[in-house]
């Protein structure tokens, strides 16, 4: 698996977006917790399409 490829860059346009939804100028963490959200729901949000994907397909295959 190519770990670089699954990450969300820190250019790619969802990262702001995300980011803005998650900021917090109060919070003092060791590690880059913005960072880390903003991938974990970028992840889930394909993960989400994905899997809408998926259900219409099998929809479409129960009702032939």
């Amino acid at each position: 698996m190519k770990l670089k490829k699954r990450l969300i860059s820190k250019d790619h346009p969802d990262y702001e977006v995300i980011g803005s939804h998650i900021q917090s100028t109060e919070s003092v963490v060791g590690i880059d917790a913005r960072h880390t959200h903003i991938i974990i729901i970028k992840k889930l949000l394909e993960l989400e399409e994905r899997l809408d994907s998926i259900e219409k397909k099998l929809k479409k295959q129960k009702g032939k």
